[in-house]
């Protein structure tokens, strides 16, 4: 897909003024909102620095996923300062409740609804964004909280090589990696159900990030109960909170050997604006660290 998107990208004209103008408003900043070209069902919006091309070092792409609310522009807002700050380009998709006309408001947060396989539609945004903005993106971070927590988690253990950091954010139910439980749960039909093994050396190399609020107490919403449409054997067993969930996620990452940084956040409930701060904390100190170990920068 960016090898078709690099084509049509080198075959276009150049810009007229309005083109340019146009670009200026709609595309740097606080972007509109773009329908995928893969797959028009599905939109992203952006936050790209004004300095984008006067930048003195490549730009890095941060990803955020949304929750089962869909806030992807308060999220886009939310880092658009650390984005202007850290020299990096901020992609939020959307993906919309009900794809498949049936209102279905959960089914991004596994990965796979019927045909749509959402890791590769967001795969498919970051080779158009990399495009439309000139970066090599062949690794970004990851952060998603709530049902973006769910989705970031997952995606992590499928595609841990395409990511220099990955941040899971207050997951209602969290997928551990337990080779005695098939997925959701664990990961012993990884290879089967994804057509590639769990990549454990590069997950061990990439710097993860785990947050929650130490309020965040609410069950309602993540006690899988029988007949439901997420139910299986251990749906429950990770713990009865989020903050305990997360913990059991942590705890099956570090048994890997996996290391993990984990913010339990004082004083806040199920709100992913008031961890953000954390977050950004967390992918300011990764990418000092990248940028240190930059090509032509001292050791």
């Amino acid at each position: 897909m960016s090898e078709v998107l690099s084509a049509n990208a080198a075959a276009a004209p150049a810009p007229s003024f309005g083109d340019q103008r146009a670009a200026a408003i709609y595309d740097l900043g606080h972007s509109t909102i773009f329908a995928s070209r893969t797959d028009p069902r599905f939109s992203y919006c952006t936050y790209a620095p004004p300095h984008l091309h006067e930048s003195k070092q490549p730009m890095k792409l941060v990803v955020v996923v949304h929750g089962t609310g869909r806030a992807f522009t308060e999220y886009r807002d939310a880092f658009a300062a650390f984005a202007k700050w850290n020299d990096c380009i901020v992609l939020c998709p959307l993906f919309p409740a009900g794809p498949q006309g049936d209102g279905n408001r959960d089914g991004f947060k596994h990965l796979r609804e019927a045909d749509i396989r959402y890791d590769q539609i967001l795969l498919s945004m970051v080779d158009e964004v990399a495009v439309k903005f000139g970066c090599d993106f062949s690794q970004f971070a990851l952060f998603g909280y709530s049902g973006g927590g769910q989705f970031v988690n997952r995606f992590g253990l499928l595609h841990p090589e395409r990511l220099w950091a990955l941040s899971i954010g207050a997951p209602g139910s969290v997928t551990l990696i337990d080779s005695q439980q098939d997925w959701w749960v664990g990961v012993r039909d990884f290879e089967k159900r994804f057509g590639k093994p769990l990549n454990l050396a590069a997950l061990k190399a990439l710097p993860v990030h785990m947050v929650v609020g130490k309020a965040d107490m609410e069950t309602w919403e993540i006690t899988h109960r029988e007949g439901g449409k997420f139910f299986m054997a251990g749906a429950n067993d990770a713990g009865r909170t989020r903050p305990e969930r997360l913990e059991t996620l942590r705890q099956s990452f570090e048994k890997a050997g996996v290391n993990v940084t984990l913010d339990l956040v004082d004083n806040v409930p199920h709100d992913g604006l008031a961890c953000v701060d954390t977050v950004q904390d967390f992918l300011a100190s990764v990418l000092r660290t990248l940028r240190k170990k930059a090509p032509g920068r001292a050791q």
